[in-house]
Parts: structure tokens; C-alpha cells; sequence
């Protein structure tokens, strides 16, 4: 990376890629122009590896790291090993606290972990596809024995804003969690996101500058503009992001289905000026 680039981290669903898993040429193009210019792209994401890796692959980008899990995992790009990657850091911790509550208080609920090597077990089923290819069924009691890098869970029961209240009432203090747009929550080891996954690569990059770009769509990219900002950086929002998440950015751009990461991307050089 050159010595006044850009440290450039991009979520998936919803920045990247449609809902229908779509990228958009202009945006690929867009990534692939800043990236020969010599700035840093890294993806930082909510997606497990396994299946964060198509679309990095989908990008072309062949080389470097990507953070994944909501900053629980980073991963190491190498075109040589047999599944394109390998992990570069694994966070985890004991689920059995904070699955016991939730159990409690959503007895319904679809439940999974995240285990150290990407797979996944959960004890209901899950959307296609939603936990990649390795996933296997298991009794619930069973995800609460062994360290996990993350916690899963749907309930159908509820709509996100009662989930919101939900979660708010039960009080997870020993893990750091983001609910998405549907009642579907991550939960993650206490104090990891996006944004400590970026700030290890940042360090272990030797990237100096204030020049440091984020996109996002959900609640789980807040902590990660939180840190881009206080760097003095930029977070740019998704159009159709939800208005906390609009709050918690520098700006917003145009939605995923107007390209908005490709018209962020083509107004780098004007972003240089200000910074």
C-alpha cells in the first residue's frame, strides 16, 4: 500500500451485494480501480468466512486479509491453500451464560454457534444457505459446552424492534451482540465487531494515516464507523441503511441497489483534498 493510501473496509449484504447475493459490475470495477492505484480494500463482515470467501474471490482480490464474524475472525488470503484462505486470528468464548438466558427468554427461538474452524452447529433450522456449507444439527445442549466465536439466533416469534426491547431487558453484559433487520441476532465474544478486527489489520498493516474509508448498512457497521471516525476517517451509510445506522455515519450514499460503494469509490480522489 502506498505510504499516503486509503485503509478501505467494505461490509457484504447490503453494501457489496444485493439481498439476491448480486454484484454489481460498476461496483467491482470501482473496488478493483482504487485497488491498482494502490489503496487497501479490505472486506469486514458478519459473514462467516466460508461464505464471505466467493465474494472476495468474486471481487478479485487475492491477497491480504478480511475480517469476518462481526470482527470475531480474520483471515488470511492465500490463492495457494486448498480453500483460498486460512484463518490469521480466531476470538472466542464460553456460550453456555448467555445461552442459558436466551433460552430462557425466547424458548422458540432457532439457535447455532459458530465454532473455531468456521463450521457451524445449531439445534433448529436455519434459511438456506444462511450458515454455510458446514453446518450440522445437534441438541441444544450441546452448543453450550465447548468455545464458540459466535452465537446465533433467530426468533420467528418477534419482529426486529420487539427483539430490540427483548434484548435490551435481558442485559447481555458478558458479550457484545447486533441485531440485523430481521429478529436475528449475532452475539460475539465482549467488546469484538468490525471495527477491532480493522484496528489489528490496521496495526499489523503499519497504516499511519487518517485516510481510512468504511461502508456499511447495518447495525453491526456502527461500532466499525465509530472507529473510522474517531480516526478521523469516513463512514459512509447505505441508502436504505436504517436511520441509526444513517446517524452513526459520516454521510450517506446511494442505496445498494443505485451502486452506492462505486459512487463513494469513483469520488476518492475528491476525498483526498479534504482529508
Amino acid at each position: 500500500m502506498k505510504e499516503d493510501g486509503w485503509l478501505i473496509a467494505l461490509d457484504i449484504d447490503g453494501t457489496l451485494v444485493h439481498d439476491d447475493g448480486y454484484l454489481s459490475p460498476r461496483v467491482k470495477e470501482q473496488v478493483n480501480r482504487v485497488r491498482s492505484l494502490g489503496h487497501h480494500v479490505f472486506v469486514s463482515t458478519g459473514r462467516a468466512a466460508a461464505n464471505a470467501f466467493p465474494v472476495i474471490r468474486e471481487l478479485g482480490i487475492e491477497s491480504g486479509h478480511a475480517v469476518c464474524s462481526n470482527g470475531a475472525v480474520t483471515i488470511r488470503l492465500d490463492e495457494h491453500h486448498p480453500k483460498g484462505f486460512e484463518p490469521h486470528s480466531v476470538e472466542t468464548f464460553d456460550p453456555a451464560e448467555v445461552l442459558t438466558q436466551l433460552i430462557d427468554k425466547l424458548p422458540n427461538a432457532h439457535f447455532a454457534v459458530e465454532d473455531v474452524d468456521g463450521s457451524y452447529r445449531f439445534h433448529k433450522p436455519f434459511p438456506t444457505y444462511a450458515l454455510g456449507e458446514q453446518n450440522f444439527e445437534t441438541p441444544l445442549d450441546e452448543l453450550l459446552h465447548h468455545p464458540v466465536s459466535r452465537v446465533v439466533v433467530l426468533s420467528p416469534d418477534h419482529d426486529v424492534d420487539q427483539f430490540i426491547q427483548l434484548m435490551d431487558n435481558v442485559g447481555l453484559q458478558s458479550v457484545s451482540y447486533a441485531i440485523g433487520y430481521t429478529a436475528w441476532l449475532d452475539i460475539a465474544p465482549r467488546g469484538i465487531d468490525k471495527g477491532h478486527g480493522l484496528a489489528k489489520l490496521r496495526e499489523e498493516y503499519g497504516h499511519a494515516s487518517s485516510r481510512v474509508l468504511v461502508m456499511g448498512d447495518g447495525r453491526n457497521d456502527i461500532e466499525m464507523f465509530q472507529w473510522a471516525k474517531s480516526l478521523g476517517g469516513y463512514a459512509f451509510a447505505m441508502g436504505q441503511a436504517p436511520d441509526e445506522v444513517k446517524l452513526a455515519a459520516t454521510a450517506t450514499t446511494g442505496a445498494v441497489d443505485d451502486d452506492g460503494v462505486a459512487q463513494v469509490l469513483a469520488s476518492l480522489e475528491g476525498l483526498e483534498f479534504l482529508s
